[in-house]
């Protein structure tokens, strides 16, 4: 009996030391994944923000007008929110009877992030008739890497798009704003409320 119990309390000392052996491993393999994945992009540091001199040459260069043109609308938006962290330059075109729905492409720039395409679709329901095309120049703030504009974005927008016509309008999700600056052709008048899905690819149904 003495020898029987020598040997489970030897069996037992052991798999004591083995778990002693293993809990160091472990805690460090989880202590190593949530550094890991800590922090906003790139070793952790914040998106960098862009000047209102940047974003009215490159705003200009996408909607295809005068830097003039576009630096009124770049101000008004710096006056809200100030400087952005990121920027979508695209095409897009929307129409509506009431009920309408607008698609768009286009891609994301940040400073010190991968540039990514993106597509945005979504319906809208208003005191709202005709049809545009457009170019589009969104100033995206508190985006601080390139998946987090992958969502819904609700909106609402008053609009008379005539030939040449530009037009601002924000939407927002959680912390993150988007100000499109649109340079429009076509004939659209009226007033909407709506949304916007911003997806990897496109998708044929706006909802």
């Amino acid at each position: 009996m003495d020898r029987r119990a020598l040997i489970l309390s030897g069996i037992a000392t052991l798999g004591l030391t083995a778990c002693a052996t293993a809990t160091p491993t472990s805690t460090n393999s989880a202590s190593d994944g949530s550094a890991a994945g800590a922090g906003t992009g790139p070793n952790g540091q914040p998106a960098q923000t862009y000047t209102m001199e940047e974003m009215i040459q490159q705003g200009s260069d996408a909607l295809g007008v005068a830097a003039e043109s576009v630096g009124a609308a770049v101000q008004r938006v710096f006056k809200e929110y100030g400087e952005p962290t990121a920027y979508l330059a695209g095409e897009e075109a929307a129409a509506a009877l009431t009920v309408g729905a607008r698609y768009g492409r286009g891609l994301l720039y940040m400073k010190d992030r991968p540039t990514t395409e993106v597509f945005w679709q979504g319906p809208s329901i208003g005191f709202d008739a005709g049809g545009n095309a457009s170019r589009v120049f969104t100033l995206c703030y508190n985006l601080e890497y390139p998946d987090a504009i992958f969502r819904r974005f609700p909106g609402v927008e008053g609009s008379a798009y005539m030939i040449g016509g530009l037009g601002v309008n924000y939407q927002r999700a959680e912390n993150i704003v988007l100000a499109p600056i649109r340079a429009g052709v076509g004939l659209r008048l009226g007033a909407n409320v709506g949304y916007l899905t911003y997806s990897r690819q496109r998708n044929i149904l706006p909802f």
